[in-house]
């Protein structure tokens, strides 16, 4: 792994957290979503990112397959709102 992808994966796992409590969504709001890792492609045309999620006590209905549904929903604006923050010229796919 070359060090310029190791920086923007340390830049992406700082910046995510920040920008999920942004997020808008329902299913997002009503769950704890932490970011354990992330890995760019070499290409830096996409990234994986790695998550745990534990829905709110509060809301028995909500599962984890809806906040991986909540996530997929907000990619778009995530991927915009890291644009920014990162100042990139290619910004990854999530």
């Amino acid at each position: 792994m070359s060090i310029r992808q190791e920086r923007i994966n340390e830049q992406v796992f700082r910046e995510l957290p920040v920008i999920l409590r942004e997020v808008k969504d329902y299913r997002l709001r009503k769950a704890f979503v932490s970011i354990t890792a992330v890995n760019v492609a070499k290409d830096l045309s996409s990234a994986r990112i790695y998550y745990s999620a534990i829905p709110d006590g509060r809301s028995e209905s909500l599962e984890v397959k809806d906040i991986q549904k909540g996530l997929e929903s907000a990619s778009g604006f995530i991927r915009s709102d890291l644009a920014h923050r990162l100042n990139l010229r290619i910004t990854p796919k999530l």
